[in-house]
């Protein structure tokens, strides 16, 4: 082997292993997704008075795209409509989503007087999703049971919905509000009403 070639060998043995990390390493389960998903709002939470809302937006961001599958739950909630759109809007609208999720997150945990977040079991759900029962317990011990509904994809596992205690889903609460401005706006309206909120919650 020629040296060229063999120092090549090496910088793309390198290259690699930077980007695919070690042998046999393996994906966070559903469980532990969603588990890292509280352990960063329990950290916002504490610092909310000192990060403001676009703060905790910052460090939120990643969590929240590397936990939730945001492109799958647009496509949802749009329904037929996201058939329609083109490349441009498509990816505009998958931006405005992510804006505003991120968005509604800060805007909601901003403070922390001693809640703590408790998973309670794993269960399978329909169409080979995954559903992760948690608490979030406040100090006087009351508590809020939230759902996650996981499901894996190209071997990792993504939030693809979440329901609250009353059973509602998230995501179908959602589709119903975006069906009614698709209606009237079509897809450019949603991407700037979805923009517009985002930014309204950053700047209460």
């Amino acid at each position: 082997m020629s040296r060229y070639r063999f120092f090549t060998w090496v910088f793309l043995l390198h290259f690699t292993a930077l980007f695919t990390g070690p042998a046999g390493a393996q994906q966070p389960n559903a469980i532990q997704v969603v588990e890292a998903f509280h352990q960063s709002l329990l950290e916002v939470m504490k610092e909310a008075k000192t990060l403001g809302v676009k703060g905790r937006y910052k460090k939120l961001a990643s969590r929240i795209e590397r936990s939730f599958h945001l492109p799958l739950m647009i496509q949802v909630a749009t329904s037929s409509h996201w058939r329609k759109a083109d490349e441009e809007q498509v990816d505009k609208l998958v931006a405005a989503f992510t804006h505003l999720s991120i968005s509604t997150y800060a805007s909601q945990f901003d403070g922390y007087s001693g809640q703590s977040f408790e998973t309670r079991e794993e269960k399978p759900g329909p169409q080979k999703t995954t559903l992760v029962t948690t608490w979030i317990v406040e100090l006087d011990s009351e508590t809020v049971e939230l759902i996650y509904v996981t499901r894996k994809f190209k071997g990792e596992w993504r939030i693809v919905d979440v329901l609250v205690e009353s059973g509602i889903s998230e995501l179908a609460v959602r589709r119903s509000e975006y069906r009614r401005i698709l209606r009237t706006k079509g897809i450019d309206g949603l991407i700037d009403t979805l923009n517009a909120k985002a930014d309204q919650l950053l700047n209460e």
